[in-house]
């Protein structure tokens, strides 16, 4: 989603409200618990997993976005907890966020073949600013910069802290899945000029739906082969709007196991923003799923006005499942969401 760092810039400097968007990721399905809390312990096994993200890495205004979880299902409850620690830099204002989210899910089975999972999340927030890298006008002359340090007076200590709630869920078959997520449903003032000023953190909603397609692997057989590897087309969508701001997220994923191919397009076309077309990105990804780990690298193609010359963004995905439960019990039929690896 777009973000616009003058507008950040002017908010620091003046106290004037603006919306703010969340970082995303491209590979969504390869952050289960940052799309939604009710992917938490949506495997038989426990996950450990981790995400990062360049946006844009060619311009001063890009950005750096690292996430990492933990989650586990709790068979005799039903449900599955989850951990996720988020963190994101902006290059040129030396804006820093710091999260830390608790997750729980609680796993329904409403008839034999369809199940239900609702979601909730409470995190804390931590941000704070540098204006170290910013260039004023004192610092300018006719031939660019001069290095000279500036004479404004700049208050690098400003920080901000707060607590925020989210909740979501999933209701999926063996080959259907959809879900909703609220995330910041308190809409928590994230203002860094103290008491009597605010900044709300807009609501953010995100729909996200896949049908997985098996196919062929050899005579009447479908989905798997011989060596219990998949062979599917996954159809998927996310749409997420957030204050003014939405987006949709559409395309496809390959998957021949052990590998796993990706595209998809990024942008909401039939609406304009400012004047400006919502095309940002065609996104090509390829995937290597090894037993129980599963590595993935997206790059984002940027179609929109700033252009490839921006950098487009790169992405990279880890998700490894290992078992912490006792091997002499046999496993419950955990219900898998379909939905794909990256």
């Amino acid at each position: 989603m777009r973000r616009f760092l003058l507008v950040w810039v002017v908010f620091l400097a003046t106290g004037t409200a603006l919306y703010a968007q969340d970082p995303q990721f491209s590979q969504f399905y390869a952050a289960p618990l940052y799309l939604n809390p009710a992917f938490a312990g949506s495997t038989e096994l426990s996950r450990v997993g981790l995400n990062f993200r360049s946006q844009w890495p060619a311009q001063e205004t890009n950005f750096t976005t690292a996430s990492v979880y933990f989650d586990h299902f709790f068979e005799d409850f039903n449900s599955g907890v989850g951990l996720i620690v988020n963190g994101d830099r902006e290059g040129l204002a030396g804006l820093n966020s710091v999260s830390v989210g608790a997750q729980y899910a609680y796993q329904l089975a409403i008839t034999d073949k369809l199940t239900f999972r609702p979601g909730f999340q409470a995190t804390f927030y931590h941000r704070d600013v540098n204006f170290n890298k910013l260039i004023f006008g004192d610092q300018l002359s006719d031939r660019g910069p001069t290095g000279a340090p500036t004479g404004e007076q700049l208050n690098n200590g400003l920080t901000t802290s707060f607590f925020d709630i989210s909740l979501g869920g999933l209701i999926y078959n063996e080959q259907f899945f959809f879900g909703y997520a609220a995330h910041h449903i308190t809409e928590p003032n994230q203002s860094f000029l103290g008491e009597g000023e605010e900044s709300r953190l807009p609501m953010k909603s995100s729909f996200h739906a896949g049908y997985k397609i098996m196919l062929p692997t050899g005579f009447r057989t479908y989905g798997y082969n011989q060596k219990g590897q998949e062979r599917s087309i996954t159809p998927v969508a996310n749409y997420k709007m957030q204050g003014p701001f939405d987006q949709l997220d559409v395309g496809a994923y390959f998957t021949y196991e052990p590998v796993v191919f990706g595209l998809w397009y990024r942008g909401l076309p039939i609406k304009t923003l400012e004047g400006n077309s919502n095309n940002e990105s065609i996104i090509l990804l390829v995937g290597m799923i090894m037993n129980n780990l599963s590595v993935g690298y997206s790059f984002d193609y940027t179609i929109s006005g700033l252009g490839i010359q921006s950098g487009g963004a790169h992405e990279i995905s880890l998700s490894y499942l290992f078992s912490l439960r006792d091997p002499s019990i046999p496993p419950k039929n955990v219900r898998k969401i379909p939905c794909p690896k990256f």
